[in-house]
């Protein structure tokens, strides 16, 4: 195995040569897993920061039934406070299966579809 690289300035052209047995412990050594301790179970799952910007998002285009990309970035920009919350949220919706995404002229056009 050869891994080249740099650490900082400096360059870094390191050759690991191993036999077939080396290997194999090696490999035997990756599957023992450390025992884990179960978590506790809670009742009610803990509700993300942003659950409440998700359903506001999912409202907006329930409410539009269709919107253009642009303009349902720009309103959710504005319902998350920025740039990157807005771009997150726009995954999310583009993602989820209550939006269907279709090609539109110049832009993706979101529809609601419940």
């Amino acid at each position: 195995m050869r891994i080249r690289g740099q650490i900082g300035a400096w360059p870094v052209d390191l050759t690991v040569e191993l036999e077939p047995h080396e290997w194999a412990q090696l490999g035997r050594r990756m599957d023992v897993q450390a025992p884990v301790e179960a978590a506790p179970v809670s009742a009610s799952p803990v509700p993300r920061q942003d659950d409440g910007q998700w359903v506001a998002a999912r409202e907006v285009l329930r409410q539009a039934g269709q919107m253009g990309g642009p303009e349902l970035l720009e309103r959710l920009e504005g319902l998350a406070g920025s740039v990157a919350a807005g771009k997150r949220l726009l995954v999310r919706l583009r993602h989820s299966s209550e939006v269907k995404v279709e090609s539109g002229v110049d832009a993706p056009v979101y529809r609601w579809v419940g």
